[in-house]
């Protein structure tokens, strides 16, 4: 037998998007046994790192049990499903998708997407504690890209209401909520708390900054006064972390 990993994320035509990924898989792979291969593919847009690929290159080194890590916010992700599905860990998708089961003889170990880990916790208040200004009066306010699909919905809602309370108590705010844009709720939602007088911040669950920090977000609240950086979860020394903690804890649990 011969372990390996591959990190799946979603890809982005930007190339800093995609460095992101790969600078934080690098230093996830410090803390994984030494020649342990770990490869960064993409579900789209990154022509020759796609998931095929990804698969290709490790089992031409050899792999024979493969661990998996969806490197996406929601477990509410219709991606997560596809792609649970092309890998053999499910035998239909709960969604119709183009997604074609991947060639591939080794043995699948499927991780975890984020959904409301404690380590992503701190991280999204890592990303915003400096725009609190007086937490007796404000709000942080989670934004996810969120799903109008029934089931992946729920699954969205389910996972970042935990997160949005695990964000509130390491905050010390005096509330904290969670907004998707998919159905659209982030106007609604930050309107509520102005009336009720809080001032909101504005934490986006993304992994890396991109249209939907940069243009989505904004064109939501355009004339309200809010506070946000736009700052997604890449760059952060905890995402490394919380990937290496995974691989270490699929391993432990293979008892290779």
């Amino acid at each position: 037998m011969k372990l390996g990993v591959l990190v799946i994320s979603h890809g982005s035509p930007d190339p800093n998007w995609v460095n992101l990924v790969d600078d934080a898989i690098q230093i996830a792979a410090t803390d994984l046994p030494d020649g342990l291969p770990i490869v960064a593919s993409f579900l789209e847009v990154v022509e020759g790192r796609f998931i095929q690929d990804g698969i290709d290159q490790l089992e031409k080194q050899g792999v024979t049990e493969l661990i998996v890590i969806p490197l996406f916010v929601s477990s509410g992700s219709t991606h997560i499903d596809e792609i649970a599905y092309a890998f053999g860990v499910k035998n239909t998708p709960d969604k119709e998708t183009d997604l074609k089961p991947f060639r591939l003889h080794s043995h699948v170990f499927f991780g975890d997407p984020i959904d409301d880990d404690p380590v992503i916790a701190q991280m999204i208040w890592d990303k915003v504690q400096g725009l609190s200004l007086q937490p007796e009066r404000e709000v942080i306010l989670l934004v996810g890209h969120g799903s109008i699909h029934d089931g992946f919905r729920q699954r969205w809602e389910r996972g970042i209401s935990s997160l949005s309370s695990r964000v509130g108590k390491l905050s010390g705010l005096k509330a904290s909520d969670y907004a998707l844009l998919n159905p659209d709720s982030v106007r609604q939602k930050v309107t509520n708390w102005q009336e009720r007088g809080y001032d909101v911040i504005i934490a986006p669950l993304f992994l890396s900054a991109g249209y939907f920090t940069k243009k989505a977000i904004p064109s939501r609240l355009e004339g309200l006064n809010y506070r946000y950086t736009g700052e997604a979860l890449l760059p952060h020394s905890l995402l490394p972390y919380w990937m290496s903690q995974q691989i270490l804890n699929i391993m432990g649990s293979m008892r290779l």
